[in-house]
Formats: C-alpha cells, structure tokens, sequence
C-alpha cells in the first residue's frame, strides 16, 4: 500500500465551537461547509477534518467513540521549546480547551502536557530535547 496521504477525520457536536477553537490556536483553516471544518496543521500540513457526529457516523457505517469518556486517537503536537509549552497550555485554557495534565517534566528530555478539545478530542503536547 502505497497512499498519496493520509489525514484524520473526528467527529464533533457544533462545528461553530469548534472552528473557533482551533482558530484561537492558531491552527490554519482548510475550509467548511455545513458538514465539517478542517484544518491543517504542522510544517507537513497534516489535515484534520471535525465532522458532524451523525455524517461522520453515516460515512463510516459503525459507531463512533464518546470522546469525552474514550480516546479514539491521541496527537501529539512538537513545541519548540519549554516555554511554549507553557504557553500552549494558557491558549488552550482560554481558546475554551481543557488540559487534563500541567505542563510537567517526564522521562529523560521531555517536558509537555495533555488537552482535550471542547469535543473531548486529546492532545499531547511536547518538547523533547534534541529533536
């Protein structure tokens, strides 16, 4: 198998909340329309489309997962440094996010924390050193 792309798709409860809140991250529209709202994120420009639960739910002929009692997938998110990461948590908080852990040190070289999104999507956000 050899594909052109790959992106994710989740799914969402209010595609306005949504757009906002990533737009408040400073994440790059990709365009909307009454169906989803996608973004894309990263230098690779990694594309996250959020549709609507019921569309999504159609689509892919199956169940999707409760997002704010089940991980379905987890991102992680690189930062440049420590202190952006200390920043991303205070965006996130006020874009409307929630995070489940503090910015904090774990194993060797690494300091980060988690989010989840309005939807209960989660989040990890790190610095490693070196990378």
């Amino acid at each position: 198998m050899k594909p052109k792309k790959i992106w994710s798709n989740l799914a969402v409860s209010d595609l306005a909340r949504t757009t906002k809140f990533y737009t408040e991250l400073g994440f790059k529209p990709n365009g909307s329309n009454k169906e989803l709202t996608s973004f894309v994120v990263g230098k690779d420009e990694f594309v996250i489309h959020f549709f609507l639960k019921d569309i999504l739910k159609t689509a892919i002929k199956g169940e999707i997962a409760d997002s704010q009692h089940a991980n379905e997938v987890i991102f992680t998110l690189s930062a440049e440094s420590k202190s952006q990461v200390d920043d991303w948590a205070k965006e996130v908080e006020n874009a409307g996010g929630k995070n489940i852990s503090s910015p904090e040190e774990f194993g060797e070289g690494y300091y980060g924390f988690v989010f989840a999104d309005p939807d209960g999507h989660r989040f990890n956000v790190f610095y490693m050193e070196g990378l």
